[in-house]
């Protein structure tokens, strides 16, 4: 179904077509066809279906043509500052024939810039919680006269612990009649439900099961790789692809930021988001990835989540992710709004038991097969040692312990010894052979497993190999006995006629002695001797 087809203000039209939408992806036909009524609602969609510009078309539409709503206010509550920005641009996009302001307000930030837009009026307003609690009981931010309420990703709001903050919001904006409230989660949860039925008012619910359809529109890719390996694939994919914009996952912080200055040292412009960057850092990075100044982002589920880039040309988790669903997740940005996309997913031995799980939840097997070494690329970075914010906050403590590990095992043993560990653990790694490269692709997930157990078990790590026993040295062997000569000298010790337990001596100074006469005194009136 167009946009065209529903019948929507002249003003809004335009700037629907200057955002480049034509058809109506399903969650926008679903949430139009029922919130231009009028009606509450509460959706399950996933990112990615269209759901930002479903909401936001909606409120537009109505603040352009209720007369009961002239003058009033819209509030957009969204989880993180990124997506705060991110839905603002879109607004913007979308009301710019209006006379509408809309604007995003959130925290990481001074309060000045804000107040000031607030004083000059704002039509939408979009915002986290904690700054629209904030400007809202300062007395800068006005909300009794909010005509439209939208929750957006409520499940994460609760995962993130704003459910309370949600409930003191709600409570100062109006009764649920004499607003429109609208839900989006990617799933239903018992709170979402408990929010939806004591905040709004016969809801209509819906829900858009989106996770097939954006898997099926996805070139997938599974490629084996050892771990020591993964760099070189991935500069031979960038080398071969040549990507205009993708976003790499990583499952720790570390991880990013080793991956990201990686690339940059191999020639490739890349930036790293996590969550410890500052906000302002974060913002910029954004602005320059969207911009296509920088061509490649690395990021964890949780920085990367709420990130919504046009256009993306492929994905890479350079990690299997250790949740199912966020493997949807991430895949899911290469393939917005019905078009298709590039995923590659590197599976070492170090992640391949989190392959299971995924493929369960997606109902098949992802296309796989074992890296081919005429791709690699050499890594130029290959001798050097990326230093992280981690490394610079334990910098001094590092330091003092290798000074220790010196003083006890002797200059430079301990480091001869790590590398002796490093080269048997690239020894003793074993890679498939040209018969299991051929059978791999065609193997169910079962027997998938069995090869993966048969080939790494026990290969995970040089330091998981079980450690020989101590030997039981004179002084361990006789320590029962000496510890029973030191139980008779006690014994001899406390029948000496001036014994004072150890334990009592300060106490039997100063007013200690005191306490310990009352005390003594109580134990006679209850018969203690």
């Amino acid at each position: 179904m167009k946009f065209t087809e529903f019948s929507l203000h002249e003003d809004l039209l335009k700037g629907i077509a200057s955002t480049g939408y034509v058809e109506c992806t399903p969650v926008q036909e679903n949430v139009l066809q029922v919130s231009l009524e009028g009606r509450d609602l509460y959706v399950q969609s996933q990112t990615g279906t269209g759901k930002t510009a479903a909401y936001l078309i909606s409120v537009i539409q109505e603040m352009l043509t209720r007369t009961d709503v002239a003058g009033k206010k819209a509030l957009i509550m969204v989880p993180t500052r990124e997506l705060a920005v991110q839905v603002q641009e879109e607004a913007q996009k979308l009301a710019s024939q209006t006379k509408f302001v809309c604007e995003s307000f959130y925290g990481g930030i001074g309060y000045d810039r804000q107040i000031s837009v607030l004083k000059k009026g704002v039509d939408i307003i979009i915002g986290t919680p904690g700054r629209i609690i904030d400007l809202n009981q300062s007395g800068q931010m006005v909300l009794d006269d909010v005509a439209f309420l939208v929750i957006d990703e409520a499940d994460r709001m609760f995962d993130m612990g704003f459910y309370p903050d949600l409930r003191v919001l709600l409570k100062v904006l109006p009764v649920s009649q004499k607003r429109q409230t609208m839900l989006f989660s990617a799933t239903l949860n018992s709170y979402v439900k408990n929010l939806a039925w004591e905040y709004t008012l016969n809801p209509a619910e819906i829900t858009i099961d989106s996770d097939n359809i954006t898997v099926d529109e996805i070139d997938q890719e599974l490629i084996h790789v050892s771990s020591n390996e993964k760099i070189k694939l991935l500069l031979g994919i960038l080398a071969k692809e040549k990507p205009e914009s993708l976003i790499i996952f990583c499952n720790t912080k570390r991880s990013c930021e080793v991956v990201s200055k990686r690339l940059v040292l191999n020639g490739i412009q890349s930036e790293f988001i996590i969550g410890d960057l500052p906000q302002k850092k974060r913002l910029a990075i954004m602005d320059k990835f969207r911009e296509h100044k920088i061509s490649c982002l690395v990021a964890t589920d949780v920085a990367a989540r709420g990130i919504d880039v046009n256009d993306l040309e492929m994905v890479i988790n350079y990690d299997i992710p250790n949740e199912a669903e966020n493997y949807v997740h991430r895949i899911g940005r290469t393939a917005r709004a019905g078009k298709t996309g590039k995923a590659y997913t590197f599976c070492s031995e170090q992640d391949v038991y989190s392959l299971p799980p995924i493929e369960r939840y997606i109902g098949k097997s992802i296309p796989s097969s074992v890296a081919d070494a005429s791709i690699f690329v050499d890594d130029k970075s290959a001798d050097k040692y990326i230093r992280t914010g981690n490394d610079r906050d334990t910098e001094h403590n590092y330091e003092r312990n290798h000074k220790e590990r010196n003083h006890t095992h002797g200059k430079g043993r301990y480091s001869k010894r790590n590398e002796e560990a490093k080269k048997a653990y690239r020894r003793d790694r074993r890679v498939f052979n040209k018969e299991e490269e051929e059978k791999l692709s065609k193997m169910s997930t079962d027997e998938r497993m069995k090869l993966y157990k048969e080939k790494f078990a026990g290969n995970n790590s040089y330091a998981s190999k079980e450690k020989p026993e101590k030997k039981k040295t004179r002084n361990s062997s006789n320590k029962g006995k000496q510890s029973s000569v030191a139980k008779n000298r006690n014994k001899t010790s406390k029948n000496k006629k001036n014994y004072v337990p150890q334990k009592n001596v300060s106490a039997l100074t100063g007013n200690a002695k005191k306490k310990n006469g009352l005390i003594d005194k109580i134990k006679q009136l209850f018969g203690h001797k």
